[in-house]
């Protein structure tokens, strides 16, 4: 079972999702080192991404990303905080990749 286990859904499209998978995983190797690998498929693709103590998959899909994780001891105690910088930063690149329709939509309904 993942230590981390984080679920989005979205309305890119495969296109756009791997154009923000692949700002993702350039993310990770400058701000946490990681060492990602794209794996592309037909209808899907695989960032593996791994440093010491941690290791995974973010799957990319045309209408979800689906990103699992195993950590090791050591850093198992710090699961928490970081799922949650992992959230933000993908929440970060698919709120920057929203269709402006969608994103005014967003705006009016909040007032």
């Amino acid at each position: 079972m993942p230590d981390i286990h984080i679920h989005r859904e979205h309305e890119l499209g495969l296109a756009k999702a791997r154009k923000v998978a692949l700002q993702w995983a350039e993310d990770a190797e400058k701000k946490f080192e990681m060492e990602c690998t794209i794996i592309e498929g037909k209808t899907s693709d695989t960032v593996e991404f791994t440093r010491s103590g941690v290791k995974g998959e973010l799957l990319v899909e045309a209408h979800q990303f689906t990103l699992e994780a195993k950590l090791g001891f050591l850093l198992g105690a710090f699961s928490k905080t970081i799922e949650s910088e992992i959230e933000k930063n993908l929440d970060a690149l698919l709120s920057k990749s929203k269709p402006a329709a969608k994103k005014a939509a967003a705006k009016t309904s909040k007032k």
